[in-house]
C-alpha cells in the first residue's frame, strides 16, 4: 500500500524514529495514521519499561515563572550528559515544568504520597455513606476507587498532560524515554504561587 511522504514525516517528528520505521509502521497499519502512531507509541511505552531500572544521573534544571506569580523549579534526570543537551530532553523539562505551574500537583509520583496521608484519605472513603450496606468486597472497590481518585490530580505521572489530552504525564514520559533511548525521570520540583504557603 502506498503511503504519503507527508505521513511518514509527520510520524517520523512524533515519535522520534527513523523514517523507513514510519514507513513501515505506516505500511502495517494500512496507511491509517492514527493506527501507526499508536501502534508505535505501545512499542515505544514496552521500551520505557524496560529502561526505567536503568541509572539517571545527568539531567537538567528547567524553570518557568507565570506572570510574576507562579514560578517553578523542577529537576529532570537523564543517564548522559549528551542526552541532557538536546532540544528534545530540554522541551521535555520545559514541558514539565509548564505542567506544574498550570495543573499544581503535589507529588511526583504515587510513590511519593506519604503513608499516613494515604491512611486518611482511605479512612474517609470508608467512613462516607457510598460504602455503607455494601458488601465488603465492593466496598473494597468503591474505598480504592475514592483513593485513587482524590490522588489523580495530585500526582504529577497520574495527570492529564496539559499540551495532549490524549495522554497522561507518565504517558509523555514513556514517549520521551522511548525517543531517547535512555531511562528519564522527573526526580522533584518545587511550585510556589504568590502569596500561597504551602
Amino acid at each position: 500500500m502506498a503511503v504519503s511522504i507527508d505521513d511518514i514525516k509527520k510520524l517520523k517528528e512524533l515519535t522520534g524514529i527513523g523514517l523507513t520505521d514510519a514507513k513501515v509502521a505506516l505500511v502495517e497499519a494500512d496507511g491509517d495514521f492514527d493506527k501507526a502512531l499508536e501502534a508505535l507509541r505501545k512499542k515505544g511505552l514496552t521500551k520505557a519499561e524496560k529502561k526505567a531500572d536503568r541509572e539517571a544521573r545527568e539531567g537538567i534544571i528547567d524553570s518557568y515563572v507565570h506572570g510574576g506569580r507562579i514560578g517553578v523549579l523542577v529537576e529532570v534526570n537523564c543517564e548522559t550528559d549528551f542526552v541532557a543537551r538536546t532540544d528534545n530532553f530540554k522541551e521535555f523539562a520545559h514541558n514539565i515544568a509548564l505542567q506544574i505551574a498550570s495543573m499544581s500537583p503535589l507529588y511526583v509520583s504515587e510513590a511519593d504520597i506519604p503513608e499516613e496521608e494515604v491512611a486518611r484519605v482511605r479512612a474517609e472513603a470508608e467512613a462516607s455513606e457510598a460504602v455503607k450496606g455494601k458488601p465488603a468486597d465492593i466496598a473494597a472497590k468503591i474505598v480504592d476507587g475514592q483513593v485513587k481518585k482524590n490522588f489523580a490530580d495530585k500526582v504529577l505521572l497520574s495527570q492529564q498532560y496539559v499540551f495532549d489530552d490524549t495522554m497522561t504525564v507518565e504517558q509523555y514520559l514513556k514517549e520521551t524515554i522511548a525517543r531517547t533511548g535512555e531511562n528519564v525521570v522527573v526526580n522533584r520540583f518545587k511550585r510556589i504561587e504568590l502569596g500561597v504557603n504551602d
